[in-house]
């Protein structure tokens, strides 16, 4: 008989602590209360350390209501200020091409640089692009959900500013904040968007971003008309950064519960240093990638170019995906299938990360009830481990 509650082990939403789940329970409170106010200067001051920013002079963070597809729009609606800005879009799976999809709302010159299958884009093609075209923005996946690989920020913005220093950088961390390293001051980013529902473990509904100062002084500028009203973030900055100096302001009704329980799991995120957080995710997915090896099963990504967030990995032959997911969900484990065009019937996905990685109290070890839930099933389905 299957567990009363399964375990999910998809790249998002993830595991939740007992600690997030009881700040969701917060009696209803006001948003204009000066006890909110608080709860969200904390929060917001918390983000920004997240991202590895240092102090206000330098970002903004921006907290709000929706999931991280909100992100995209944020950046459309307020980054582009007419459709005939190029914006070069690097890609590595499925969500990086959906932000082009949204960003192609926006402007009408959206070029895609597109990486070979389970790698990074072509440095060298990167900086051919830069050269051949004024790119006012470059957006690239940190961790592209679909494909599991993880891209070099650090890198891609190195090229970047080399060539096209007045260029934006913006970077998706859905799926990398809080288990892939980013360095919002170092690497001088612009903006880098994210969602609550993965590694920062909070149930969905927040859209998280950083914003540098030259993308905060260009969106106060802004003399165009606004694309988007909620997304609008002439509107939403002051807002923000009213609430960080712990005074309530409106522009539309912040979701009080999910800000509380953001605060609570930012709290724990930041309690150790980020780098031995990483360090320890990082392991427990070599560790995992590494069972699925000797089990005979081949990885998505390219050597070296894996993130900690997921392992995506490709069904044994003569192994049936639907009876497989169904078996591994029967003995109370949720997988997600594969999503990626082209090789999305051939591939499953698993997420470790959060507490399902990190936290071993009281005997807890997704991660192993996982990997053991994956081999009985495939033995259960007529599937030969390798000896070796």
């Amino acid at each position: 008989m299957a567990p009363a509650r399964k375990l999910v082990m998809q790249p998002g939403p993830i595991e939740f602590s007992d600690s997030v789940l009881q700040a969701m329970a917060t009696p209803s409170q006001s948003h204009m209360s000066p006890e909110f106010a608080q709860v969200f200067q904390e929060t917001l001051i918390k983000t920004r350390s997240l991202f590895k920013s240092s102090n206000d002079s330098k970002s903004q963070p921006i907290v709000l209501a929706g999931s991280g597809t909100l992100g995209w729009d944020l950046v459309g609606s307020n980054l582009i200020d007419s459709p005939e800005e190029k914006i070069l879009v690097l890609s590595t799976g499925f969500f990086s091409d959906s932000f082009a999809q949204c960003l192609q709302l926006y402007s009408d010159n959206v070029d895609i640089l597109s990486a070979e299958l389970g790698n990074v884009i072509d440095y060298s093609k990167l900086e051919s692009h830069l050269k051949l075209k004024n790119y006012s923005i470059v957006t690239v996946t940190h961790v592209d959900t679909s494909t599991g690989v993880l891209s070099d920020i650090a890198k891609i913005a190195s090229v970047v500013k080399k060539i096209s220093p007045s260029t934006l950088i913006v970077v998706d961390a859905v799926c990398s904040a809080a288990v892939e390293d980013i360095e919002f001051d170092k690497w001088e980013l612009d903006f880098v968007l994210s969602a609550s529902q993965k590694a920062i473990g909070v149930p969905s509904g927040l859209s998280i971003s950083i914003a540098s100062k030259k993308v905060v002084d260009k969106v106060l500028a802004r003399k165009s008309r606004a694309k988007n009203f909620f997304a609008n973030l002439q509107r939403w900055i002051p807002v923000l950064v009213a609430y960080e100096s712990g005074k309530p302001a409106y522009f539309a009704t912040p979701p009080v519960q999910l800000v509380h329980a953001l605060n609570v799991s930012l709290n724990s995120i930041l309690s150790v240093p980020l780098d031995e957080r990483f360090k320890e995710n990082l392991k427990v997915s070599q560790d995992f990638k590494a069972k699925l090896g000797k089990l005979g099963l081949k990885v998505v990504p390219a050597s070296g170019a894996e993130t900690s967030a997921l392992t995506a990995a490709y069904f044994p032959e003569n192994i049936n995906p639907a009876e497989f997911l169904s078996k591994v969900s029967s003995k109370g484990v949720e997988l997600a299938s594969g999503i990626h065009q082209g090789i999305h019937p051939k591939y499953f996905r698993v997420g470790h990360m959060g507490v399902s990685a990190l936290d071993h109290t009281n005997g807890r070890d997704d991660v192993q009830k996982t990997y053991e839930a994956i081999k009985e099933s495939l033995i259960e389905l007529g599937y030969t481990v390798p000896t070796k």
